[in-house]
Parts: C-alpha cells; structure tokens; sequence
C-alpha cells in the first residue's frame, strides 16, 4: 500500500518577496498621520484662540446723527435757540469681570482640544492595531491551511491507489471522506479569503491602498505599559490612580474648568451694565447775527439688577447645574475606564494561561497524536477516519493557538490605551 507522511508546515510568501512589508508601525503611523480628525482639532483650538481674543474686547462704539429741536414751522435752525445738529459717541461696558471671565472661558475650551487629540490618536492606534492584526490573522491561517492541504491531497491520492488496489485496504468510503475533507478546507479557505477581503477594505479606509501590500511572518510582540497581578482584586482607587491621567478625563477637567468660568459668568449678572456717552451740539447764530455757543453733553447710564429672582438666579442656578453635571460624567467616564481595565486584564490573565497550554502541553500532544495515527495507517494498523480527524484537529489547533496570540495582543493594545496618559 502507499504510504502517508506528516508535511512539515511552511508558510509560504504569496505577494512579490522584494515588496517591502507593512508592519504594524508603519500602519499606525499612516493612519495617524493621514487622520483629518486631528487637523479639524487643531483648527479648532485656533478658532476657540481667536474667540478669547475677541471676547476679551470691548464693543463698537455707537455713533449718532441728530437734529434736535428744530422748528416745524420753517426747520430752520436760525429761528429756535435750542435748534441744533448734534454728533454723539456712546460706549457700552460688559458687566463686571464679563470681558476677562469670557477669554479665560474660551482659552480653557481650546486647551481641551490637545486631551482630545492625544485621545484621539491612541484610538487610532488601537482600532489600526486590531484591524492589522486581524488581518495577519487572516493571511496567517490561510498559509497554515494552505500548506497541510498538500497533505489532504496525498491523503485523497493515497486511497484512491490503495481503494483500486487488490493489496489495498482503503474503502469508498474512505475515498469519499478524504475528498469530503479535502472540499471542507477549499470552502475554510474561501471563507477565510473573503474575510482577508472585507478586513482589508476595513484598513484601507485608515491607511489607504497601502493596506494591499504583504504583511511580515511573525507576529509583533506588544508590550504592556504596566502590569497587574491580580486585577479582580485591586481596589477600585488603586485603579483609578492608573488612569486618573487619561486624556479623556483630562479633557473633562477643562470642560469642568469652563463651566465653572460659566458660574463665574452667570454672577456678573448681578453688577450693572454701564455706558458712557459724548454728544456735541452745533447751533446757527441767531435771526440777527449774534453768536450762539455750541452745546456739550456727557453723560453715564447703567442699569439697577433689582429683580433677580427669575433671570440671575436662575442662570447662575443652572450653570451651577450644568457643572455638576460635568463632573457627574467625568465620574461615569471613569468608572468605565476601570472596568474596562479591570476585565482586559482578567481576560489577557486568561489568555496568558491558554496560550502557555497550547505551547506547552496541547499543540505537541495533537502533533504526537497525528503522526501517531499516520504511522498506525501506514502499518495497516490504524483507521483511516481517525487519521483524517487527527489531522484536522491537528489544523484547527494551529489556528486556534494562533487566535489567542493575536487576541493576546489586541487586549495589550487595548489596556496600553487604557494605561494612557498625558498628552
């Protein structure tokens, strides 16, 4: 009879060998750099500048025309003594503090825009860094099933001969489970394939065509910013003190800042509004010539806030409201921050766990096992069945091993985003 080998797993290169590969550095500083998020932030910050600047100023004057006091009999102003052409300036004064609180509102609004930013870029990193690595994931599992189902194909080959053989002992049925096999791994392929596809698509959309190109062989090794030991039972302040730091928060802070400058606002509402005019008045010498001196008038007017109880009360009321409720979200945003931390640790513990029992115990019983039930074949000892399904198994624990490696790291990402600090 024809005899069976175990293939040794190589993994093939399937894109141009000279193309340089895109590794995940490369990826995630396109997509950081290509990203117009972070231009329409800094156009903000500019925009929320010029604002201070220009709220910080005092209105326009407001110049007048009048002709006051002139005679309707004839509208001359030669006839009354009081008729005159009068010119007027006036100027307007915010209430209180209002001009200086106002800029100090709006830089505070515009130095929330570098947090927002740091945040931004660190999901970006994140989302680019899952994206590649399920796509390697993809490609990856493509090559392992790609070069055992060589093997599939011996395996058909095999007992096709040994089937028309009159020494065979293969059955039809043999044949037909090993073509069946052999089909099973061209559909994992095509499916495999059209999800490489709609991935690609995915990261294209941060990186562009570049996405296309061939990814490295080996799997990038993430580091985690720091480690926790037992994260199911840290306190819940000791892991508020990790992310305490976060821009997310850091960018609530300055909205806590504003608001609070809101208050501030709101209170000037209780000092007057004052308004200074200048008003010059010309008048014609009078019916027989004698001169008559032009007049000047200066004067101030401010308002009395007297009835507060519906219109100051209730704005400074409500910005106080509006502050604790910035600070109430800044409480919630926190609150998810921790446990999300807390369960991507949990999770990457697990992962840590089934990742040393597959290198350690599980992946060298499969191929120990699969070579076994090949050997026990060869020797007319063995079931053909049970060959196949060693060999099956065997693939789908390749795989399997390979998902939690680059699960393992998609969960490192994801805590070193929630390790973030700073800007």
């Amino acid at each position: 009879m024809a005899y069976l080998s175990v293939l040794t797993v190589v993994v093939p290169n399937f894109a141009n060998a000279q193309e340089p590969p895109l590794n995940l550095q490369d990826a995630v500083s396109i997509a950081v750099q290509e990203d117009p998020w972070l231009t329409a932030s800094k156009q903000t910050q500019e925009a929320f500048a010029s604002e201070a600047i220009a709220s910080s100023s005092l209105p326009d004057p407001t110049i007048s025309f009048t002709a006051a006091s002139f005679p309707v009999d004839s509208f001359s102003s030669r006839q009354e003594g009081m008729a005159q052409l009068v010119v007027g300036v006036s100027q307007a004064f915010p209430r209180g503090d209002t001009l200086s609180l106002s800029r100090k509102q709006k830089n505070q609004l515009a130095q929330k825009q570098p947090f927002l930013r740091a945040d931004r870029i660190a999901k970006v990193k994140t989302t680019v860094t899952k994206l590649w690595l399920d796509v390697f994931f993809s490609q990856q599992s493509i090559r392992l099933i790609e070069s055992d189902r060589a093997l599939f194909e011996q395996l058909v080959s095999t007992a096709k001969a040994s089937y028309t053989s009159t020494e065979g002992k293969a059955r039809q049925q043999d044949v037909i489970r090993a073509q069946l096999e052999l089909t099973r791994l061209d559909d994992r392929l095509t499916l495999l394939r059209q999800k490489e596809e709609r991935l690609l698509s995915e990261l294209s959309e941060w990186i562009g065509v570049i996405a296309k190109s061939r990814l490295p062989d080996d799997l990038p090794s993430l580091t985690l910013k720091k480690t926790l030991l037992s994260p199911s039972t840290i306190p819940k302040q000791a892991l508020y003190e990790l992310i305490k730091e976060h821009p997310v928060l850091q960018a609530i802070d300055q909205d806590i800042l504003a608001s609070e400058t809101s208050v501030e606002l709101a209170q000037q509402g209780y000092k007057p509004q004052w308004s200074a005019n200048l008003k010059y008045g010309h008048r014609n010498d009078d019916p027989s010539g004698n001169d008559r001196a032009d007049l000047l008038s200066v004067g101030v007017t401010f308002d009395v806030p007297l009835f507060t109880d519906n219109k100051q009360d209730k704005q400074v009321r409500s910005a106080k409201f509006k502050t604790e409720a910035k600070k109430t979200e800044k409480l919630l945003v926190a609150r998810q921050l921790i446990a999300n931390l807390r369960s991507t640790f949990v999770e990457l513990n697990r992962l840590n766990e089934r990742a040393a029992l597959y290198h350690e115990e599980l992946l060298p019983q499969m191929s120990a096992q699969s070579e076994a039930a090949l050997t026990a074949y060869n020797n007319d000892d063995g079931d053909f069945a049970e060959a196949v399904r060693s060999q099956i198994a065997e693939i789908d624990a390749k795989i399997d091993a390979l998902a939690i490696a680059i699960n393992r790291q998609k969960l490192i990402a994801e805590a070193n985003y929630l390790l973030l600090s700073g800007v």
